[in-house]
């Protein structure tokens, strides 16, 4: 469970993570010892998962967003691990979500233009198995993209 130091912590860590320690320790209100040894404690229970690169992919060349929303035909007993397996190899894909209702997944799909979503589309998107239906929705602006959390 966190306190209200490992919470202090978190809030500037993850608006900032390359904040250096002396200077997180500063902005937590503790010493550097005691913000390292609370940051190392979780990364190790799993509460800090990764650093990373937010890329931006419009700056590569990729222009197109789709999501994809797929239900599957659950009729066969492995439809849902068989598409996975699929889905997780086609590179386009940037993240899979699953659902309990009406749709069973959402699929993220990047592109550089539109020739090239229709190639994958076509190429790798309806050639995944089992799909009874899909829906492709574009994105057109992105106004709120945030993972800090209100801690």
């Amino acid at each position: 469970m966190l306190d209200d130091t490992d919470r202090r912590i978190l809030r500037h860590y993850q608006h900032d993570p390359k904040l250096g320690p002396a200077d997180l320790a500063e902005l937590a209100g503790v010493t550097p010892a005691t913000c390292a040894r609370r940051l190392d404690k979780m990364q190790a229970s799993g509460v800090i998962r990764a650093n990373r690169a937010v890329i931006d992919w419009r700056a590569l060349g990729y222009e197109v967003e789709v999501s994809l929303r797929i239900t599957l035909d659950k009729t066969q007993p492995r439809a849902f691990d068989e598409f996975m397996q699929d889905a997780r190899k086609v590179p386009d894909v940037v993240e899979i979500q699953t659902f309990l209702g009406r749709v069973d997944l959402r699929l993220s799909v990047i592109a550089r233009d539109m020739a090239h979503y229709q190639q994958i589309y076509r190429s790798a998107i309806l050639t995944l198995p089992h799909i009874a239906d899909i829906e492709a929705l574009m994105h057109v602006a992105r106004i709120k993209s945030d993972e800090a959390l209100p801690l």
